[in-house]
């Protein structure tokens, strides 16, 4: 009982850290973004978490784990969540109860929406936003990760996905593309072809915004063994760091090679691709394979971000670059690194998620996009959206002449 205990309170503390992980995601993205749209971002993200907890308790845990009844594909909406016989004993689970699973699965939930509010920022509606979210939480997150973390038939087929990089990040990553697609590139981001910076309005604050979800990731990762087993806990987070700091140095390398200064926001993103990277495969990698992860991942960040603005996709804080591109090369690192895994199993997880995410996030951004709209109006994009959707301003004392 006393094990029990420890590894349900080790839980609770990773479940607190993904929590913590929300603050760092809304640091990331107002400080990557212009002032005018502080209020804005910062509204999605608490809609995101608060709504996000109430769907999964309502529909989405038990669309994602569905039980023994589960036909692999998709689970029967059972409204609320009700603890089976013994759930807050180890005949549940030797690590946790059941009301500690619930929440910590809940945290990881409402990040997927996360994802997809940085790349959207600063022209979109918030209303049609915030109906995508109660949609692709509620039912296409759970739904898609009940084909592997609920025994559905990816995890029939031997697909592995410790963490997330594919069910967490891609699914996120996925939608982002599309929402992109779909609203075209903000006012003055392009300009005859070439793509031009819109510098972020506080890049300490975002510095600050990736270090929280680094620390973050301690829970994200760590809590993901599901008990507080010392050797898989340790290496798991020896893995997870090591990867973000290849990950980090390596884009920084990169990208100085490439364009001649040291990028800041390009050392930035190079540590969460890092990370990204190693999620799906923290628990089986050996230290030199995480930081091989890493480094693959601080390269991709560098070309991925560039190829984006050449196709002329305007993502202000890199969400695709980081969420899609990094989270589908950790996964088919799993199959690359691991000889237990296969590479052919772990490349049609990713289609299967690639097809999903994008029919759904396309379904439902196209028929907003025809029917209620989904892009502010060019006045309200340029004097920004604080004022127009919130009628606030977030410095209301150092207000400043914008584009």
């Amino acid at each position: 009982m006393e094990l029990f205990t420890v590894n349900n309170v080790w839980m609770m503390i990773c479940t607190a850290l993904v929590f913590f992980m929300h603050a760092g995601f809304a640091f990331l993205e107002i400080g990557l973004t212009r002032q005018k749209n502080t209020i804005n971002i910062l509204f999605k993200n608490i809609f995101i978490i608060t709504m996000g907890l109430l769907l999964y308790y309502l529909i989405g845990f038990n669309l994602m784990y569905p039980g023994e009844e589960f036909n692999g594909y998709l689970g029967s909406i059972v409204p609320g969540i009700t603890p089976p016989e013994n759930g807050m004993t180890p005949e549940y689970a030797d690590g946790y109860t059941w009301w500690t699973d619930f929440l910590f699965q809940g945290m990881f939930a409402a990040t997927a929406a996360t994802i997809v509010s940085g790349a959207v920022a600063e022209r979109i509606k918030i209303g049609p936003f915030m109906l995508f979210t109660v949609l692709y939480v509620g039912l296409i997150y759970p739904i898609a990760g009940s084909w592997k973390w609920g025994g559905g038939f990816l995890d029939d087929m031997g697909f592995y996905d410790f963490a997330g990089s594919t069910l967490v990040h891609s699914v996120g990553g996925w939608a982002a593309l599309v929402a992109v697609w779909l609203l075209g590139p903000r006012i003055g981001k392009f300009k005859d072809g070439k793509p031009q910076a819109i510098p972020g309005h506080n890049i300490p604050l975002a510095t600050a915004g990736v270090l929280i979800l680094w620390l973050g990731w301690f829970g994200f990762n760590g809590g993901s063994v599901l008990s507080a087993n010392p050797e898989l806990t340790s290496l798991t987070l020896v893995t997870t760091c090591l990867a973000a700091a290849a990950g980090g140095v390596v884009a920084m390398i990169t990208s100085t090679i490439l364009y001649k200064n040291l990028d800041l926001t390009m050392f930035l993103n190079g540590i969460l691709g890092g990370l990204v990277g190693i999620t799906a495969g923290a628990d089986i990698m050996t230290p030199e394979s995480a930081i091989i992860i890493g480094s693959v991942a601080g390269i991709l960040i560098v070309f991925a971000v560039s190829f984006i603005d050449k196709i002329r996709l305007d993502d202000p804080v890199g969400a695709i670059a980081v969420h899609l591109v990094c989270g589908i090369w950790g996964t088919l690192a799993v199959g690359i690194f691991s000889a237990e895994h296969s590479f052919v199993t772990q490349l049609i997880g990713v289609l299967c998620y690639a097809v999903i995410c994008v029919a759904s996030a396309l379904l439902i951004f196209f028929v907003m996009k025809k029917t209620i709209g989904i892009r502010v109006s060019e006045k309200e994009e340029l004097e920004g959206l604080d004022v127009h959707e919130h009628g606030m301003d977030a410095y209301p004392d150092f207000r400043l002449n914008e584009r």
